[in-house]
């Protein structure tokens, strides 16, 4: 078997070597159908669009991507070409609850409002926007909840429509796919219209795709009050942003709030899981991350804690000093731990 696989999937290297015959890794736009011809599989993240223009020919039967997200992958394609494609739901959810966590008690901290008693509206309640939702709640918020295709299937009482949200919350924050097209379309989800129905100046949160929110609107929803303040991870035509909307935002990062190395390493490892079974492979591999640098941190306050794990403030400074770095910065992203990997010790008890 050989696979050919994006060199910035992390930890994938030894337990690949268990698997396949030959492997090769490329970096993920360089891809191309002269790379693929003769491969038997492919190890992608969201930068190799897999269409027919790159695997037309190819010897191609099996696509693991190591995100969440699958629209670079043409799935209408794969279907009548009979590749077998797998994405890894829910293997960063985590990752991105402890990003949105601690980029709101920085927004407490900077715009001194407390965060318990305020309205937190979650656009998309997959494995990510239901994490979040759990947090806001446990962080004393009430929390509404907007998913139409979730509410089609299971009934409405548990879910409000946008408008609903855009009127009453306090902070709104986006956990859906991109869809450009159908009944469910989330491209522009947040676009003029929708900024001209917030009520309550609200503070946004992009997590999800770029194009969910267009850039002009919000740029001009910052600028005439009609949000309090943005953090943006996600950005349209990446990695050529908006640089005049980065300045303008709270927190700005280079799509990597999905990027703790728990996270990566669940997604490597769905990722392999899937190609032994596609392939009948019994492979038998671990992969954990390394330990963080100091496992211990006291803190004073739950606000304490979360900063010290992970502060967005470092990933947000360094893309607004160096905008044109934006792949650089997201490819070489540094070792991020979650919670699991620290213990915790409140500085009463010393």
């Amino acid at each position: 078997m050989k696979v050919v696989v994006d060199d910035k999937i992390p930890f994938v290297r030894e337990a690949i070597g268990q698997i396949a015959d030959e492997v090769l890794f490329v970096p993920g736009a360089a891809f191309t159908p002269q790379l693929v011809r003769d491969v038997d599989a492919l190890m992608v993240r969201t930068r190799t669009r897999c269409d027919e223009q790159l695997l037309a020919g190819s010897k191609v039967r099996f696509i693991a991507t190591a995100t969440i997200g699958f629209d670079h992958i043409d799935t209408h394609y794969c279907q009548r070409a009979g590749i077998i494609w797998t994405n890894a739901p829910g293997c960063n959810a985590a990752s991105v609850e402890q990003y949105v966590r601690s980029s709101l008690y920085l927004w407490q901290q900077v715009c001194g409002r407390q965060l318990q008693g305020l309205t937190l509206g979650v656009v998309g309640v997959g494995h990510v926007g239901s994490r979040v939702a759990r947090m806001g709640a446990e962080l004393g918020m009430t929390v509404l909840l907007n998913d139409p295709p979730r509410e089609a299937q299971e009934g409405g009482a548990a879910f409000r429509p946008l408008s609903e949200l855009a009127a009453c919350c306090d902070i709104l924050t986006f956990h859906v796919p991109l869809c450009r097209e159908g009944a469910y379309r989330t491209w522009h989800l947040a676009d003029e219209a929708f900024f001209h129905t917030l009520k309550r100046k609200p503070l946004l949160i992009n997590t999800s795709r770029g194009e969910v929110v267009e850039t002009e609107a919000l740029r001009r929803a910052l600028n005439e009050g009609r949000l309090s303040d943005a953090i943006i991870d996600v950005w349209e035509r990446e990695p050529d942003i908006d640089r005049t909307l980065l300045q303008q935002v709270l927190v700005g990062t280079p799509h990597i709030a999905g990027y703790s190395a728990d996270g990566k390493a669940n997604a490597t490892r769905m990722s392999l899981d899937a190609l032994c079974r596609f392939f009948h492979v019994d492979a038998h591999y671990t992969i954990v991350p390394p330990p963080p640098a100091s496992t211990l941190i006291r803190v004073a306050s739950a606000a304490d804690a979360a900063l010290q794990m992970y502060d967005p403030r470092r990933d947000s400074e360094a893309l607004k000093a160096h905008p044109e770095q934006f792949e650089q910065l997201r490819g070489n992203y540094p070792l991020r731990r979650e919670a699991e990997a620290f213990q915790i010790e409140p500085l009463a008890d010393r």
